[in-house]
């Protein structure tokens, strides 16, 4: 009997296929031409390709099952509540459990050594479950986000002034880990839900932001921990790198590391679980086969997270680490830049929580945003995110000469650009930096400042904030060009063409 694979997850996988493979073959002519890889290594980087591509296909199709919906159900019930305090306590409960449950944060918190993990996972968990709040209450209350977002981002930036140089780029990158695979479906549907709950009109503006904001609390957070702890005590735990000699080494490997993934992907499903079966008790009852649906779709969602987190941590993050350190120690440390630029252009197509939210995007703007645009827009940041990262691992440029100018710019673009873009590009540059960026950029910068005596905690640490920080300007650069093409559009007397098919047109001609 012939073995046939679901349509839609064939669909899925497919997908996947064409995000990793442009990395999977720079890093193979890499590998010939530039920076000679022993076969061992070389063997670990296909595996653990093929476990993202097997990966993210199920990700996604159990993304769309399970994680959507209930966030769904959860932005519905408190978008129709009218006790605060009940949405208060929630939104600080609901952020603080997901984000316990993110598996980026524990590949972070093994970083820091000298802070005890649960203290520094626990502390950006009760960051984020207080913004998320924060963010909720904005929606409910018609606050303004690009206002928002100034001040909290002054707040970020004076602060910084008080915590130890060490800690700062840590503290912006906590900001990037927290928006991973587990909690970036959840946000953005619950995002939705509370939207559906506004009146008509203001759900496009209102869908969006979550992320943002939910993003700026594990950085407040991490500066206020950074206070309590000496400068001297930050210390970097090295970077270990297997070695591999034959196949079944490889198989012996991944075989090792497995039974951690399927422990932590399931204590990272437990929280979801839970919401799941509150929301059923508050109202959002469904059929028996919704049900189904959603538990299948926990199913989907948890294999495919435990492929790609097993294939990206013990793939990919020894191979970007190599790269980085042979770049460096070789003769023309610099040709590290454009080779860095080339991967980070495609190695945000292979982030999982990008094509979710791309999907919702495309879904909320009715095709106004389309998929093309927005990945387009993300290739382009990470690929100078990526380079800018290179750049100050090998000239020790402190990150504060960019992220400054940086969100100056973002937040100035934030006051003029259609509202809508404002949300959406803020969102975005939390997404882009998920797992493939903590587990090959970041190992990447690492080896490179290794092999030049650099120090890793301040110029290594950074490369997620700036992941962060490029794609929101870019997208926010792709509002202002479409106001700007709509100014065009308009008649003389400043009022909109009367043949609606020409409106159309344009912002397909802007997006497509």
């Amino acid at each position: 009997m012939k073995l046939q694979l679901n349509p839609k997850l064939k669909e899925k996988i497919h997908e996947s296929l064409a995000a990793v493979l442009p990395v999977s073959v720079i890093v193979l002519v890499i590998s010939m031409e530039l920076v000679a890889m022993d076969l061992g290594a070389l063997a670990l980087f296909l595996s653990g390709a093929l476990m993202l591509i097997v990966g993210m296909g199920l990700f996604q199709m159990g993304a769309e099952m399970a994680m959507s919906p209930i966030g769904e159900d959860v932005g519905s019930i408190l978008g129709r509540s009218r006790r605060r305090g009940f949405v208060i306590g929630a939104g600080i409960l609901i952020g603080t459990m997901i984000t316990v449950a993110e598996p980026d944060l524990a590949v972070l918190a093994r970083q820091v050594p000298a802070i005890d993990d649960w203290l520094l996972i626990w502390t950006i968990a009760l960051g984020v479950g207080l913004f998320l709040t924060a963010a909720i209450l904005r929606i409910l209350l018609k606050w303004d986000l690009g206002r928002i977002l100034c001040v909290l981002y002054l707040l970020v930036f004076l602060l910084s002034l008080l915590v130890p140089d060490v800690f700062r780029a840590l503290a912006f990158d906590s900001g990037g880990v927290t928006t991973g695979p587990v909690t970036v479906p959840f946000i953005m549907a619950l995002g939705v839900g509370l939207a559906a709950s506004r009146p008509k009109g203001s759900a496009e503006n209102d869908s969006f932001g979550l992320i943002a904001m939910s993003s700026v609390g594990p950085i407040l957070a991490v500066m206020v921990l950074g206070m309590f702890f000496h400068p001297e005590n930050a210390a970097y735990a090295a970077f270990g790198l297997q070695e591999v000699k034959t196949t079944r080494d490889v198989y012996l490997v991944f075989l090792h590391e497995t039974p951690t993934y399927l422990k932590e992907v399931l204590m990272s499903m437990v929280p979801v679980l839970i919401i799941f079966v509150v929301t059923q008790f508050m109202g959002a009852k469904k059929s028996r086969i919704s049900r189904q649906k959603t538990l299948i779709g926990f199913v989907y969602t948890y294999l495919g997270l435990v492929l790609f987190l097993c294939g990206v941590n013990v793939g990919f993050s020894p191979v970007g680490y190599l790269l980085g350190r042979e770049f460096v120690a070789g003769s023309a440390p610099w040709l590290l830049v454009p080779t860095a630029m080339l991967i980070g252009y495609y190695i945000v197509k292979a982030e999982p929580a990008i094509a979710v939210l791309n999907r919702q995007i495309a879904s909320i703007t009715d095709g106004m945003v389309s998929q093309k645009a927005m990945n387009r827009a993300l290739s382009i940041g990470v690929c100078l995110a990526a380079g800018l990262s290179v750049v100050r691992v090998l000239t020790g440029l402190h990150i504060y000469w960019l992220l400054v100018p940086g969100y100056a710019l973002a937040l100035g673009l934030s006051l003029v650009v259609p509202k809508m873009f404002v949300g959406i590009a803020f969102d975005s540059g939390g997404v882009a930096s998920g797992p493939m960026t903590t587990t090959f950029l970041l190992p990447l910068c690492i080896g490179a400042c290794e092999a030049g005596n650099g120090n890793v905690m301040t110029d290594a640490f950074g490369v997620v904030a700036l992941v962060a920080l490029t794609p929101l300007l870019a997208i926010q650069l792709m509002g202002l060009k479409y106001r700007i093409d709509m100014k065009r559009a308009r008649t003389p007397m400043g009022t909109l063409p009367e043949d609606a098919d020409e409106i159309v047109d344009l912002e397909e001609a802007v997006y497509e």
